[in-house]
């Protein structure tokens, strides 16, 4: 495995966005998404008016979930980690979601793939790249 997808990571793949090659070039090895995060990701898609069982079947049938993306479960690990990494991620309003794919960056030791630029200023606590 390669990298943890944030939601704003796939979210671009799915929505052919700015940074879906990126994100399509990880994939090649694999990548880990927190079961918090494709929470978020069928949300979204939701509020863009897809019907969220749809959605996950169609990332299921492209290969993407169950496939190319391992699908993590949140534990109590998880838990911890994201509300030790509260308060240094407050300041640049990260979100649960967010610090749910940090925390299982970190536990893994691998990078954390987002399109959001605030992850920029993160320094030194989780490796992360920015799509775009």
């Amino acid at each position: 495995m390669s990298a943890v997808l944030d939601a704003s990571a796939l979210l671009a793949l799915l929505r052919d966005e700015p940074g879906a090659e990126r994100v399509e070039a990880v994939l090649e090895r694999g990548a880990q998404l927190s079961a918090v995060n494709l929470a978020e990701v069928l949300s979204k898609l939701a509020d863009l008016g897809e019907d969220p069982q749809e959605a996950q079947a169609t990332m299921v049938a492209r290969g993407l979930l169950g496939g190319a993306v391992v699908v993590v479960p949140f534990t109590e690990e998880d838990a911890l980690a994201v509300a030790r990494l509260r308060a240094y991620t407050q300041p640049l309003g990260l979100s649960l979601a967010d610090r749910a794919c940090l925390g299982l960056a970190k536990r893994l030791g691998l990078v954390a793939l987002t399109a959001d630029q605030v992850w920029e200023r993160l320094a030194g606590e989780v490796q992360v790249e920015v799509i775009r």
